[in-house]
């Protein structure tokens, strides 16, 4: 069956829904996120073998099908001792770990799914996920009025940018901002032979090498472990070129790349969904910081995806700062969720809400 499904359609099939939890990682996950909202199109089968080789874990799919036509779909690795039956949902921390849902699922689909997964957890965690986050809220939604118990905490602010709305006030980026971009861009060609790179689809996952060149030697490496490194081996390198064997995900894969003399200086990483850009992570090289190439570099990035239909970026949580100076402003809060099955764990939802918040 093709999609899309007409709501009136999928009414009349409403009675062949079929809700499962199988071993593994299905291929109906991509069908899942084909169908599910452009902010969600990168949850795909790879997105989450990606997560599971870098991270670990042996994963469990809970599915939901209208006439064999797939609605949902929702990894789940276990976390803790087996007998608790705790799950979470496997993936990247940022743009979010999350789920995919057919845009024309209805309620159905998601009461199927809380019948499906109460007999293989008693609790899911899901998230970092925004506010808004179109599959999350409505099956929170759904599990509150079917008497699931909630439990959530906060994690953070959001940030985003509306290149779109701020054009449409006037001219964007600022005629002033620009001429002190060139002014620096002069300054920094003392360096050397400058050069600026859009990096996307073949050039992954190989190119991924020049932006962990730019991450050893940035303040990252220098003022933490490493750790948290977005394309480093000690980082999370293994997830991101695991990730980029899916051809789709590759071509959602953006980097804007700035060289001097031949040497990797800066770079701004982004993954692009409809016409939505998740800043995903940017750095440079501190020998180059007097003359801001981070900055300068951002600046062509995002004009770069405006011309290209990108109409809003979410920048994430953090470094608030540089990001209103852009021009962002305050989006949806980031938090984390626990759905508790009815039940004993539903009971408890209060005193496990408060004991997570305090962590």
């Amino acid at each position: 069956m093709t999609r899309p499904m007409p709501p009136d359609q999928f009414r009349r099939l409403a009675r062949t829904l079929r809700g499962e939890i199988v071993d593994g990682l299905p291929a109906a996950i991509d069908l899942v996120a084909e169908a599910a909202a452009p902010t969600h199109g990168f949850l795909r089968y790879q997105w989450y073998a990606a997560a599971l080789r870098a991270y670990g874990g042996a994963a469990r799919t809970l599915t939901v099908s209208a006439a064999e036509v797939a609605m949902l779909a929702l990894p789940m690795i276990a976390v803790g001792p087996a007998r608790l039956r705790l799950a979470t949902v496997p993936g990247s921390y940022w743009p979010f770990r999350g789920f995919p849902l057919a845009v024309d699922a209805g309620a159905e689909v998601l009461e199927q799914a809380l019948d499906t997964l109460a007999r293989g957890v008693n609790a899911l965690r899901i998230g970092p996920v925004a506010d808004d986050d179109p599959a999350a809220s409505a099956l929170i939604a759904a599990a509150r009025a079917r008497g699931w118990g909630v439990a959530m905490r906060t994690l953070g602010q959001g940030w985003l940018l509306d290149m779109a709305a701020l054009q449409a006030e006037g001219a964007w980026p600022r005629t002033s901002t620009l001429r002190k971009n060139r002014y620096h861009e002069k300054q920094l060609a003392e360096h050397g032979a400058l050069d600026w790179r859009f990096l996307s689809n073949l050039d992954w996952p190989a190119a991924f090498d020049a932006l962990a060149t730019i991450e050893q030697a940035s303040w990252i490496m220098a003022r933490t472990d490493g750790s948290d490194a977005k394309f480093t081996e000690r980082g999370h390198g293994l997830f991101w070129r695991t990730a980029a064997t899916d051809p789709v995900l590759a071509g959602m894969m953006r980097a804007a790349l700035l060289s001097v003399d031949g040497r990797p200086a800066a770079f701004s990483f982004d993954l692009d969904a409809g016409t939505l850009k998740y800043a995903v992570a940017n750095s440079y090289d501190p020998a180059y910081a007097k003359h801001s190439p981070g900055k300068l570099l951002y600046y062509r990035n995002l004009i770069d995806a405006s011309s290209r239909g990108i109409t809003i970026v979410d920048w994430g949580m953090g470094d608030s700062g540089y990001k209103q100076v852009i021009g962002a402003t305050p989006g949806p809060m980031l938090r984390d969720w626990l759905l508790l099955r009815p039940g004993l764990p539903a009971r408890l939802a209060p005193l496990i809400s408060r004991v997570w918040r305090g962590r």
